[in-house]
């Protein structure tokens, strides 16, 4: 029997319409219609929308796109989500065949392995939610100490009280409003909801957040298509030898520190550009509220009230002074935290991250193109970031369990053949970084992996007859 040809089909992002193929996105009888497409069969999540336990800004995430990593990555139990989907209407006539395919976390053996033995050995009291719960402490002290360094900050505006600043806003940004903003801090949607606008209040934005973060990065780690966390650097870092070297970049480990703080700045002006676009680069806002886009804009006043507010008392030099070194100090501290977990050579191995998104194993990519470092100390400071792989593999839980679900993952991809990156310490995952960065620097170019050569496939969707 003849093997059959395989014609790879490569969408730009996972929310615009394959070529030649009917558009539902701008189609009249479906544009506004609150759509989704999970595991190829599209539903009318209208029914739904105001009634979901976790709070509609985190459902808006899945209208209009397939959002079938975002569903079963998002649940601990997936029985429910899929009984959920069994109620909702079911769009017929829906051209599904022209929305990009989303990889599918059930698929992948090694994620339902870890996943049942963390229901059954850490959460076996199922439906209380008690996977949401336990960050209270963390939150409390973070904000209390948040507090005091604005209080410093207000009366005593300066170079080191804005760095001080500078770091609380670093602390928010890489816990509470992370966790928050995945809904994880808390079984309550409006909690979740006020921590994740903390993000608004050091200087993001929490709506570009979640879609940025959640639909472009969470879903498709490091692929160097659809993860926009890969380009955000671009073109003055490079983090991937499938980018386009520039001659300055033989230079990026020299002067990325400096590049960090301007990034921050590159992100203000990118917010409000996705306000007025309705798009993130990573990912369309389809089905963001005019609350949630108002959030920018109301953030980007209590930001800019809170940061410049002292000039009143002090004069704008000491503001200007105090503001540029909270810039600085916050920018660094959270672009190096985020960055070194998957950029280090063991997390870019093109292999992982080649053919298609929904070709692979979800899983196991999950585990390949991230790194741990540190443990609890590490992740009560991180907010989890720190062990990046349980973070990337359950964004629903809590950080504050993931040192436990880190002993578990690291177990199940022994049994499993998986390679599993942990550093014991930052300085020893951040030298690995720096020496990453200089690599890229001077790398040659090379092209996209196709799926043949891809190890870690989802043998349900893979057409490949070797690996079924």
């Amino acid at each position: 029997m003849a093997t059959p040809t395989r014609t790879a089909v490569t969408a730009p992002r996972p929310d615009v319409a394959l070529p030649s193929m009917e558009d539902p996105w701008n189609d009249e009888k479906w544009k506004d219609v609150k759509w989704t497409v999970y595991r190829d069969v599209a539903y009318d999540m209208q029914p739904f929308v105001d009634k979901h336990p976790g709070g509609n800004w985190l459902l808006n995430l899945s209208l209009q796109r397939d959002c079938t990593a975002l569903i079963e990555s998002y649940h601990l139990r997936p029985e429910v989500s899929a009984a959920r989907f069994r109620s909702l209407p079911v769009l017929e006539d829906f051209p599904t065949d022209a929305v990009p395919k989303s990889p599918r976390p059930n698929d992948s053996p090694l994620y339902n392995a870890i996943r049942e033995r963390v229901r059954t050995e850490l959460f076996p009291n199922e439906g209380k939610a008690l996977h949401r719960t336990g960050g209270d402490a963390a939150a409390a002290t973070i904000l209390g100490t948040a507090a005091a360094a604005y209080a410093l900050y207000f009366n005593f505006p300066s170079v080191v009280t804005g760095a001080m600043l500078g770091l609380a806003g670093a602390w928010i940004g890489l816990t509470i409003q992370h966790c928050g903003n995945h809904g994880a801090m808390s079984p309550k949607a409006w909690v979740n909801n006020a921590l994740g606008l903390t993000d608004d209040l050091i200087g993001g934005s929490s709506l570009m957040w979640r879609y940025h973060h959640q639909v472009s990065h969470h879903i498709h780690c490091n692929d160097n298509a659809l993860d926009q966390d890969v380009h955000t650097a671009m073109p003055i870092l490079r983090f991937d030898a499938r980018q386009p070297r520039k001659w300055f970049h033989k230079f990026q480990h020299l002067y990325m520190f400096l590049a960090f703080p301007l990034m921050q700045v590159a992100f203000q002006i990118g917010d409000i550009q996705g306000l007025i676009t309705k798009d993130c680069e990573g990912a369309k806002l389809h089905g963001a509220t005019n609350l949630e886009l108002a959030t920018v804009v109301l953030g980007k006043l209590a930001h800019f009230g809170l940061l410049l507010g002292p000039a009143a008392a002090h004069g704008w030099g000491a503001i200007a002074a105090g503001a540029a070194a909270f810039v600085a100090v916050q920018g660094v501290v959270l672009a190096c935290t985020f960055a070194v977990s998957h950029n280090v050579a063991e997390a870019k191995i093109p292999q992982d991250t080649g053919g298609e998104a929904w070709e692979r194993d979800w899983g196991v990519q999950q585990l390949v193109t991230s790194a741990d470092w540190g443990g609890k100390v590490g992740n009560f400071f991180t907010g989890g970031l720190n062990l990046q792989v349980e973070h990337h593999l359950f964004p629903a839980i809590c950080f504050v369990h993931y040192p436990a679900i880190a002993k578990i993952v690291a177990e199940e991809a022994e049994k499993h053949g998986v390679p599993y990156s942990s550093y014991r310490t930052l300085p020893g995952i951040f030298l690995e970084f720096m020496r990453f960065v200089k690599e890229m620097g001077t790398a040659e170019q090379i092209g996209d992996v196709p799926i043949e050569e891809v190890k870690h496939v989802n043998k349900k969707m893979c057409p490949i007859p070797a690996f079924q």
